[in-house]
């Protein structure tokens, strides 16, 4: 377990991430910058492909590794669905699956993830 001042230190190097993450993927009308993204994915020990080939299971393991919290998971998967949208990777279920370990885990409902695990369930079954 980590310390109070280590503890802290990695939030806020995790939060930092994970803003470069979703600053790349919602820029509107403009194509995602790949190298940036795989910049990125670089501080969890990830590249796109890595990401497209590691299992949903070993995936979380490896972000519960990283000590990301609750609110870094959910961010997470918002980035995987955001990623998705205009791109030929398709991290939907991805996603699904941490939001779904996100409600079983926390031991706390929440009407965010219930909508958002919805809506991409509904997106999934349009394609």
């Amino acid at each position: 377990m980590l310390n109070k001042g280590l503890r802290d230190q990695e939030k806020i190097r995790i939060d930092n991430v994970l803003k470069t993450l979703h600053s790349l993927v919602f820029v509107p009308e403009k194509a995602f910058d790949q190298d940036q993204i795989e910049e990125a994915l670089k501080d969890f020990g990830l590249n796109i492909e890595s990401l497209v080939s590691i299992s949903t299971n070993d995936l979380i393991v490896l972000l519960e590794r990283l000590h990301l919290d609750w609110d870094q998971l959910e961010q997470f998967a918002d980035f995987l669905i955001n990623f998705s949208k205009e791109n030929q990777f398709n991290f939907k279920e991805k996603a699904i699956s941490i939001y779904n370990y996100i409600q079983t885990e926390s031991k706390t409902f929440s009407f965010g993830i219930f909508n958002k695990i919805a809506a991409t369930k509904a997106k999934l079954n349009e394609k």
